[in-house]
């Protein structure tokens, strides 16, 4: 199931989209709610699968913050898929789990960052460039 957090007002300036992949409620919804607030019309998912079934809806969407560890899969596997169709946003990894092995196979596999939890804020917006 998808959470998104609707526009505040119509004469707002378009908010940019945001994949939010993370399987803790609790991490995802707070993350959802910093980001909407940082401006990002969010859609969470707490799992690869949920994600990769909405591909088509989410293929306009500017970036992507993923957990690596899912309970189907990983973060890298997903941005692969993403990128399979043509996806092009910015992409930033979150584990907990953090090794110089992971840093770079995500490196490699076109993740623009990757940041350990627990999450600084500041990290993150400049991650996503905002």
């Amino acid at each position: 199931m998808s959470d998104s957090i609707p526009e505040a007002s119509p004469d707002d300036p378009p908010r940019r989209r945001l994949i939010l992949v993370e399987d803790d409620e609790g991490v995802r919804r707070s993350l959802q709610l910093l980001l909407a607030w940082r401006g990002f019309d969010v859609r969470s998912y707490a799992s690869a699968a949920s994600a990769i079934g909405h591909l088509s809806e989410d293929q306009d969407s500017d970036a992507l913050v993923i957990d690596y560890r899912l309970p189907d899969g990983d973060g890298i596997g997903l941005l692969r898929a993403l990128r399979r169709t043509g996806w092009s946003g910015r992409s930033v990894l979150i584990t907990a789990f953090s090794s110089k092995t992971l840093i770079d196979a995500a490196l490699a596999s076109g993740f623009d960052a990757v940041l350990e939890k627990p999450l600084r804020q500041q990290e993150l917006f400049h991650a996503l460039a905002i």
